[in-house]
């Protein structure tokens, strides 16, 4: 992989981390704690800001263990360890970057 991949593939990755920031300021109210409305239609009404709530707190998770990723991903960059498998060192492929630029490990290895 060359330079001008390389800067392409962060670039990628600072994209995909703005667009996380973007995601937890529109999914912060879904977490907040269920306030029980006397006005509300019974414990149907309850019950779904629960669920709405709980998969608000699932997705916060999915976020963060992707910004995890992408943490790691651009520290491997900056140790100039990117594009090769952390597990046995070969190359990972640039097409398989592109497709998602924070994997560490080539194929040999994850399927293990």
């Amino acid at each position: 992989m060359d330079d001008r991949e390389i800067v392409e593939l962060k670039q990628a990755l600072l994209d995909r981390l703005a667009a996380l920031d973007e995601e937890d300021a529109r999914g912060s109210d879904g977490q907040k704690t269920v306030e029980l409305d006397q006005q509300a239609v019974g414990r149907l009404s309850r019950m779904d800001a629960l669920q709405n709530q709980a998969m608000a707190k699932a997705q916060a998770a999915r976020r963060a263990g992707e910004r995890r990723r992408i943490a790691a991903a651009l520290a491997r960059i900056a140790e100039d360890e990117y594009g090769y498998c952390t597990d046995c060192g070969e190359a990972l492929g640039l097409d398989r970057l592109r497709a998602d630029p924070t994997l560490p490990r080539c194929l040999s290895c994850t399927r293990g």
